[in-house]
């Protein structure tokens, strides 16, 4: 065996560590956080005469050090493990963690367990914190400053009562004699830190200096010897003040002003790492996480990234052996390439995990490892070895999967059985093909591409549009499934079964849920850390609520099924163009999209309709409106086809929307019904396919990004069937519209003038006309929306193609 190249670098992961968790959306705004308290503070006395006051705390602190140093030096580290054991404590550990926890029990009292996993608590500095387990997913992340404590004498061997110390320690023997610990001091975020700031922040120097030194730190005008600078946005534009590049010449970390809100208000320095600003500056060979980048940072990266697994049969770029024509190793049907995901919150971890058996012609099998945190290269564990005989190299594979899961890598691999281990990664299932970020057509391919294709130039545009890379990779950006080490455009039809009955499992629990405080944190905790490691994420986050769950996991599964079903379609294009594969991938839809002439009756029919329909979108203050590009006309054979659509009853013309990624798999296979059911927009209605009669609803869908201004809205035909049901509040049970597949109309705060309405063809009502109040003021929905509950009373009709532009600034007049 030869090894030819090692990169291995030691990771700590403490279990109290807690990370800066962002969502992709999140900016860095300015907030202000005065929540200034002043209660009065009133003296009184314990039973033991000691006064309760803030004057009084070094007293104690003072009196439980002389105390540790007396039984430090009197006591064997084999009596107070003896200790221990006697008490039911944990006595395992380095010699210093079993003083500590000896000390702790003999001067305020033994320890009860866990209030929410019935693990250990241990003092990790600055509070007690859990080093159980809440599942095999999740270690426990309860903490706290005031633990549980048995009232009850502490028990002590004969050695310690015969000891010099005894006296002393029997001083604190009995509960009601015992002090209560105070941990008041560690509630100030800044304890122990110099800081100092540079440039023109959102609150003046002078409020901030106050302010740090209030919550325990002190602020020195010089980096020299400081924890941190904190700096304003404006200074990364501007390059950097003289102050800024000593800081970065010194290794000093140079943070955004966020940092100083998110760590007052959470009562805690926050990761400094996760507020870096100058990441583009750090010295040669410094890798920094993704999940510890300013989203836009992170955001410009991802988009530049190459991807480095595309699927199950992808040699993994770092090898630089697919350039030696290597391949993945095959053996009676099994593929030797595995992915791995393990992420667990509440010990700081979010890895991804890659083996392969790569064999190259005319030369040894190849098994490559690669372990760490996206984004974080330099820090990466990597190897590769080249293997002489063929069958160690299967068994050291089939080793490190036992080693890396805690199971068998034949059962995985050909009956998918699979038991998740406590602190162990889960694999991430890919199939056999090529995630579109690298089989899409590249930058360079979109021109070219277009002129070897036999199709109409603006359907081979449109095909150009949805067969690049590009709407896929912003789409997965934007979703933070991004990864450049795994194929989430590539995963399994099984990988993403199991994800559902993830989600679904999780929204169940949630609704029914009869935990309160600690414990429904750990249930919300224990699901988010499956989630995310089925679902591996550049930026996990703990799920709070409903509109978190739609927007980060049932959104999201959606998404990468929709791009892993066009990565299916698309294949491999980025070779030649040359055989014409736009017209390849075309004919592979089942179908027909032809242009709308300008002119023509349909044409000025649909754009009537979206301008009376149309609200701007906002962001912050800007509004875009919308001009429409061009506009297609759809015949789809997965789709119930216009001959039989329109024999449908109530039948009406209306507005969807959809991201430009979803748009090949609508096409393909027609619209599929929301994967679950939740009390939000979107998923209200349950497992049904909503629609509107107002473009401006459908438009919120289609914007992306202020810098993707392109997008497509759906005009799809909708029978409602013989039975509408109207509503003007949420639906308490979803399952019985879906079982009987009623049609429901919503009726929303705004509806369209029904005086305009109007009748296309074939009873085809448009129900368009301008925007105006409705009498349904309290309705959760600002518009009416649609649904239905069969995939076969929905026909896409046709896709506008538009363009969002930027209005002007909205001003705020309100205080």
């Amino acid at each position: 065996m030869k090894v030819h190249e090692t990169r291995s670098h030691s990771h700590t992961h403490g279990a109290g560590e807690e990370e800066k968790i962002m969502t992709r959306k999140q900016k860095a705004e300015s907030k202000t956080h005065e929540n200034e308290q002043s209660p009065k503070k009133i003296k009184s006395e314990d039973e033991n005469g000691r006064a309760n006051g803030k004057s009084e705390a070094s007293d104690l602190t003072k009196e439980f050090e002389e105390f540790c140093k007396a039984t430090r030096e009197s006591l064997s580290i084999d009596q107070m493990k003896e200790i221990l054991q006697m008490n039911d404590q944990d006595s395992t550990g380095p010699d210093y963690e079993i003083a500590s926890k000896c000390q702790d029990l003999l001067f305020y009292g033994a320890l009860e367990t866990c209030p929410v996993c019935r693990g250990r608590l241990v003092f990790d500095g600055k509070r007690y914190v859990c080093n159980g387990f809440l599942s095999e997913w999740s270690t426990c992340t309860f903490k706290t400053k005031d633990p549980p404590r048995r009232n009850e004498t502490n028990k002590l061997p004969e050695s310690v009562l015969n000891s010099p110390v005894s006296d002393l320690i029997k001083k604190y023997q009995n509960p009601s004699q015992r002090p209560k610990r105070n941990l008041g001091q560690s509630d100030k975020p800044f304890s122990g830190m110099t800081i100092s700031l540079s440039g023109r922040l959102s609150r003046t120097h002078h409020y901030w200096r106050k302010e740090i030194e209030k919550h325990g730190g002190t602020v020195n005008n010089s980096v020299i010897g400081v924890s941190c600078l904190v700096v304003s946005p404006a200074e990364r534009e501007r390059g950097g003040s003289s102050k800024v590049a000593e800081a970065v010449e010194r290794g000093i970390r140079v943070i955004r002003e966020a940092w100083l809100l998110d760590s007052i208000e959470k009562q805690e320095a926050q990761p400094l790492e996760a507020y870096d600003v100058v990441t583009d500056l750090a010295v040669e060979g410094k890798g920094i996480p993704w999940d510890k980048q300013d989203p836009s940072e992170e955001a410009l990266e991802s988009l530049t990234a190459e991807l480095k697994l595309y699927g199950k049969r992808g040699v993994h770029k770092d090898t630089k052996l697919q350039e030696q024509g290597g391949e993945i190793f095959e053996k009676d049907r099994i593929l030797y390439n595995c992915a791995f995901s393990l992420c667990d919150q509440g010990r700081g971890l979010n890895e991804y995990c890659i083996t392969q058996l790569i064999k190259v012609p005319d030369k040894n099998l190849h098994l490559f490892y690669k372990k760490g945190k996206v984004g974080d290269d330099p820090n990466a564990e990597e190897r590769l070895e080249e293997w002489e005989n063929e069958g160690n190299a299967v068994k050291e594979f089939v080793r490190l999967f036992k080693e890396i899961t805690g199971n068998e890598f034949e059962l995985w691999e050909r009956e998918k059985k699979f038991e998740k281990k406590r602190g162990s990664f889960h694999p991430i299932d890919m199939d056999d093909g090529v995630d579109v970020r690298h089989g899409g057509l590249g930058l360079r391919q979109l021109g070219i591409a277009t002129v070897h294709s036999k199709l109409e130039p603006e359907i081979a545009n449109f095909m150009k549009v949805l067969c690049s890379q590009e709407i896929y990779k912003y789409a997965l950006m934007e979703m933070a499934h991004d990864p450049p080490e795994l194929p989430m455009g590539m995963l399994s039809k099984f990988h993403l079964e199991r994800c559902e009955e993830i989600l679904l499992e999780f929204i169940e629990k949630v609704k029914s849920m009869k935990e309160t405080g600690f414990k429904a944190e750990a249930v919300w905790t224990d699901y988010s850390n499956r989630w995310f490691t089925l679902m591996h994420s550049t930026r996990p986050l703990i799920f709070k609520d409903y509109q978190e769950i739609a927007e980060h996991a049932a959104a999201v599964l959606e998404g990468v099924r929709d791009v892993t079903v066009a990565s299916h379609l698309i294949g491999d294009m980025s070779g030649s163009t040359i055989d014409d594969p736009l017209s390849d991938r075309y004919g592979k839809l089942g179908g027909s999209v032809s242009l709308l002439e300008k002119d023509s009756d349909d044409y000025k029919m649909i754009v009537n309709y979206l301008e009376k329909t149309y609200e701007p979108v906002k962001v912050g203050d800007i509004e875009y409106g919308v001009t429409v590009d061009n506009i297609f006309s759809v015949e789809s054979a997965a789709l119930p086809s216009y001959g039989e659509i329109k024999k449908q009853p109530n039948k009406v013309l209306l507005w969807c929307g959809t991201r430009s990624s979803n748009l090949l798999r609508h096409l393909h296979k027609g619209f599929l019904p929301a994967i679950c059911s939740l009390p939000v927009p979107g998923y209200m209605f349950g497992r049904a396919i909503v629609c509107s009669d107002a473009a401006a609803e459908a438009a919120r869908y289609g914007f992306t990004a202020v810098d993707r201004p392109e997008g497509f809205l759906v005009l799809a035909i909708v029978s409602l069937g013989e039975e509408i049901t109207e509503i003007t509040s949420l639906p308490e049970d979803t399952k019985l519209l879906e079982e009987k597949k009623m049609g429901v109309k919503a009726l929303g705060r705004k509806k369209t003038d029904e005086s305009e309405h109007f009748v296309w063809k074939d009873e085809i009502r448009v129900p368009c006309g301008p925007l105006i109040t409705s009498e349904h003021k309290d309705s959760p929905l600002e518009y009416n929306e649609y649904a239905v509950y069969n995939p076969k009373q929905t026909n896409i009709r046709f896709l506008v193609g538009v363009k969002y532009e930027e209005k002007g600034v909205v001003m705020d007049t309100q205080e």
